[in-house]
């Protein structure tokens, strides 16, 4: 379960970001989660995606706790029993298989550890095939290159998230891909929010039936500011900065052709 992910996976060195927290560094098949073990949720996750040699496997693979972890320091299987909560994959099964059959298989089955996961609200909706499909889009457009990228995720984990079953229900998760373009490494930064979704009174977990993902793209710089992570060269690399987007604006996505890459 050893290599992690590979900070030179792109022409252009891409270091793992950082959170403030402390955070426990666990390494996996091509990708890496730092796991906040106050909150019990990943700070930060990344992996590398070779877009050419992606492979279509059958699922395989359950969920599990990671043993190098104690399992009160992660979340597992009692926040998402009897409810609507998802365990919604950070890395996504399918990018770390790629390459040999076997080695694609053991990446794509190890997405499955708890530190990997994170509650979101069931329902699915065209904001959250767009939030699923974010990184075949980003792949698309890198195939004019090396059709390599490199993608990180995770919840945004803020102080007022609301209080379930031990933990705190993220409201937010941020993504932010990278890639070498043309004129050299590029980057991207979304938000989804599902706060809509989310409602804890009484204790109990619901979903609104009028609520509904929302999904944005947004400047790096934004991701940083939201979350306290250290982005590093994914900030200079953004993409809307070459445009008129303002630093802070956050760009309502409804479908990939408005993502600006």
């Amino acid at each position: 379960m050893a290599d992690g992910y590979d900070l030179d996976f792109l022409p252009t060195r891409v270091p793992l970001p950082q959170p403030t927290q402390d955070a426990t560094e666990l390494t996996y098949p091509r990708f890496t989660v730092l796991l906040d073990t106050d909150r019990r949720l990943a700070a930060v996750t990344g992996v590398n995606i070779d877009g050419a040699l992606l492979r279509e496997l059958p699922r395989t693979g359950e969920w599990r706790l990671d043993p190098r972890v104690a399992a009160d320091l992660q979340t597992g299987a009692e926040v998402y029993s009897r409810n609507d909560l998802d365990r919604g994959h950070l890395v996504r099964r399918r990018d770390p298989g790629w390459g040999d059959v076997a080695d694609a298989r053991a990446a794509t089955e190890a997405t499955f550890f708890y530190p990997n996961a994170a509650p979101q609200a069931a329902g699915f909706n065209q904001s959250k095939e767009l939030w699923l499909g974010l990184e075949d889009h980003v792949i698309e457009y890198a195939e004019a290159t090396d059709q390599r990228l490199s993608v990180f995720t995770a919840p945004v984990l803020a102080d007022d998230d609301p209080a379930y079953r031990g933990i705190r229900i993220p409201l937010r998760f941020w993504k932010v891909a990278t890639w070498q373009g043309p004129d050299g490494l590029a980057s991207a930064g979304f938000v989804l929010d599902q706060s809509e979704l989310v409602e804890t009174a009484d204790g109990l977990f619901a979903v609104p039936p009028l609520g509904a993902f929302r999904t944005f793209q947004v400047p790096v710089t934004e991701v940083a500011r939201i979350t306290g992570v250290d982005l590093g060269v994914l900030v200079d690399s953004d993409v809307l900065r070459r445009g008129s987007i303002r630093s802070t604006e956050w760009i309502p996505l409804t479908a990939s052709d408005d993502i600006v890459l």
